[in-house]
């Protein structure tokens, strides 16, 4: 659907919605006020029937028909019919010379017309038909004329009120339709300078929380995490291009050296073994780097949750401390357990022992003293903790070191790559949870929060 057929259908929702609901509102009215006129006329026919026939039960027919002979011809009944006819429906004394044909003997009420001789005129009535008990017939009734002059008056009103309801409802609409295009004329543009690759506009938002509020907010927070991930990609480019440079230079170099201990005279072996074990190195190192970069990549894709099993996190902490506490020792240092048994967690054993195997590698390789391997569990979320004891990482230099290929050494001469934070926050993330840095006070404090449901 394109965005015209979108516009016009919104159009012409609010078109037919508008004329529908005057349509409707109009029908209403005329006819509550038709209903409302017949029943004030067949209410003062029953009246002038009940009066009429209480004389009839005091008087007998004479009475009847003087009562109707003196009542016909008054001037303030104008709109009274009463008329007294024989068995063979021939009349006797009324105001009407002929008993109507469209009323019979039914006992309701009848919409009839009537032919009054003394305006010489047809006059629309309401009319009921009593048969008496000697054979008699009485008919009364109410004169609606005026009233069917009102309602068609009405009638003419309501139409052309529709034709107002509907022109008011096509501006409407047409308005309807501008205001829709022009409020999102915006965030179009917005979209069209993101896909020519301009970041840097955004929806202007006002404080409603109206949908196209709502709209504008989302369209921002996509920008933003998306400007986020250009800068992030530029820079982890260039860092993987200048951190890829160094070990494949190096690599280069010790694979000459071995070739240049093979030709040399006598062969010295130990001499190549030597360069040779310096390439195995520094291919190991650019294999481990593109792994842990790959690793990243599926974590942040989400692939993997397919394969999530009930994870024993306390045993596999308890592994980690049993695998690192000898190298803990070897560097004059300690690791301290601080874990309690938490529900099964659903994810990857494997990524999640490498990414808290990360955090013990860094504070070997970065910190110092005891190193502390908590855990612990507190409303359904499970908190992996791993710190130490050094100089830990200024708060302004967190978000550098969380990114790929971030380091927080400027000559990057260090032996890291950068990855290591990258993967741990990659794998919280595919877990349902975060990843944050604090201060251990002193030293460093790297947290797992993982949700257990």
């Amino acid at each position: 659907m394109t965005r015209a057929s979108t516009t016009v259908r919104l159009a012409v929702l609010v078109f037919v919605g508008q004329v529908v609901a005057a349509a409707l509102l109009l029908v209403g009215l005329g006819a509550y006020s038709r209903w409302q006129v017949e029943s004030d006329a067949d209410a003062a026919v029953e009246l002038l029937r009940d009066g009429l026939l209480e004389v009839y039960a005091r008087d007998g027919l004479q009475g009847l028909v003087a009562t109707v002979a003196v009542r016909s011809p008054r001037a303030r009944e104008p709109h009274a019919i009463m008329l007294v006819a024989d068995r063979d429906f021939r009349p006797i004394v009324g105001r009407l010379s002929r008993w109507p044909r469209q009323v019979g003997l039914q006992a309701r009420i009848t919409a009839a017309t009537i032919y009054d001789p003394r305006t010489g005129r047809t006059e629309a009535a309401r009319l009921r038909a009593t048969r008496l008990p000697d054979g008699a017939h009485l008919l009364t009734g109410i004169v609606t004329e005026g009233n069917e002059r009102v309602l068609k008056i009405v009638a003419g009103g309501s139409l052309a009120a529709l034709l107002v309801a509907s022109l008011l409802a096509l501006l409407t609409a047409w308005a309807s339709a501008r205001m829709f295009v022009r409020v999102l004329s915006e965030p179009v543009a917005v979209l069209i300078a993101a896909r020519h690759g301009d970041f840097s506009h955004r929806v202007t938002v006002d404080n409603g929380r109206d949908a196209f509020a709502v709209l504008g907010l989302e369209i921002n927070a996509a920008l933003d995490e998306l400007s986020t991930a250009m800068e992030e990609l530029r820079l982890a480019t260039d860092a993987l291009a200048h951190d890829l440079k160094s070990p494949i230079t190096r690599l280069r170099a010790a694979l000459d050296r071995v070739q240049s201990a093979a030709s040399v005279e006598p062969f010295d072996p130990p001499l190549a073994r030597a360069a040779a074990a310096r390439a195995e190195d520094e291919g190991a190192r650019l294999l481990a780097m593109v792994e842990t970069a790959l690793s990243i990549s599926r974590a942040e894709a989400g692939i993997g949750r397919e394969a999530f099993v009930p994870v024993d996190s306390a045993a596999v902490l308890a592994d980690l401390v049993e695998i690192y506490g000898p190298l803990a020792e070897d560097a004059g240092r300690g690791i301290v357990a601080a874990i309690v048994d938490a529900p099964p967690l659903a994810g990857q054993r494997d990524l999640l022992a490498r990414a808290v195997s990360n955090l013990v590698d860094n504070s070997l390789k970065y910190g110092a003293g005891t190193i502390t391997i908590a855990q612990s569990v507190l409303d359904s979320v499970l908190t992996i903790t791993v710190a130490d004891e050094g100089q830990g990482i200024a708060a302004d230099e967190r978000a550098i070191a969380l990114r790929k290929f971030g380091r927080l050494d400027p000559s990057r001469t260090s032996s890291g790559v950068g990855l290591g934070l990258s993967l741990v926050a990659a794998v919280a993330r595919l877990h349902g949870g975060e990843f944050a840095l604090g201060d251990a006070e002193p030293g460093l404090r790297a947290s797992l929060h993982l949700p257990l449901e």
